[in-house]
């Protein structure tokens, strides 16, 4: 039972790494039962010899399988980890093809849309690649969870000399160059706010916001825009509550440049000249 058990693992995983079922069965089946010939796998599968010998064909040019040249031929299964290597190596090699394939493309201008991200995995990637773009200054509202699924963003950021400001909830660490609030009635939020909750604007062009299960195991409701216009008013709105927060501070105030109108960051220059531009029209 556990040998079936780990077979269907294995077999799964192969799936998800874009092995057709029969292919992965094949595979799992070799590393098995050893050496062993078309007509052989085709019985301990249960599969017709021509789907089979097919399988074996495109499992062979892959280099997942060798093939014993004779009569009749016997198939043995390549170490998983040469196979894995191989497909790693084949991966990064398509990744930085269509990396610069998709770089090339031209960037389109805010649409002033509010986008769904329905996927926790793709909120956390979404808020990451925001914060590796940023230019001049990142607010932020934080719960634990995603405080600390992107601590290391964060400190980079802060590392290339971009102001990286916001709340957060609870004990938290040091991180280097950011600066940290605890927010107001942190503990009526923590036990009253229906989940985990992220809010990001970056360089008020975008912002992100969303609230997410415990774990970060799901998304409740997440919201993306590149408009210039919400943005602005986010930056504006979550500046003015960092900045609240440290009011009762003594000694010189670091946010004290942090609104909207004072770190003029470019989301408001492009908000303002489009203005401008439409002015002039």
């Amino acid at each position: 039972m556990q040998t079936l058990q780990q077979s269907d693992r294995a077999e799964a995983g192969l799936k998800a790494l874009g092995f057709t079922e029969l292919e992965a069965r094949l595979y799992c089946t070799l590393l098995q039962a050893g050496p062993s010939t078309g007509y052989r796998l085709a019985k301990l599968c249960g599969k017709a010899p021509p789907n089979v010998y097919q399988a074996l064909g495109q499992l062979t040019q892959k280099g997942v399988v060798l093939v014993e040249e004779g009569e009749p031929s016997a198939y043995r299964a390549t170490a998983p980890a040469e196979v894995l290597a191989a497909m790693e190596a084949s991966f990064d090699s398509a990744r930085t093809t269509a990396d610069a394939a998709l770089r090339a493309l031209a960037r389109p201008a805010d649409d002033d849309r509010i986008y769904q991200i329905a996927e926790a995995g793709q909120v956390v990637e979404r808020a990451r690649a925001m914060l590796a773009s940023a230019r001049q200054i990142v607010l932020f509202d934080l719960f634990p969870g995603p405080l600390e699924a992107l601590r290391g963003h964060l400190a980079k950021c802060a590392a290339r000399g971009i102001t990286v400001a916001g709340l957060v909830y609870g004990e938290s660490s040091d991180i280097a160059g950011v600066i940290q609030r605890r927010a107001t009635a942190e503990g009526r939020v923590a036990t009253d706010w229906p989940g985990q909750q992220l809010t990001l604007v970056v360089d008020a062009q975008e912002h992100l916001v969303a609230l997410m299960a415990e774990g970060l195991a799901a998304v409740h409701r997440a919201l993306w825009s590149d408009s210039a216009y919400l943005s602005c008013l986010q930056h504006s709105g979550l500046s003015a509550e960092i900045r609240l927060t440290a009011r009762d501070k003594s000694g010189p105030d670091p946010l004290a440049n942090l609104s909207l109108f004072a770190s003029a960051p470019a989301g408001l220059t492009a908000l303002t000249q489009r203005s401008k531009r439409e002015t002039m029209s």
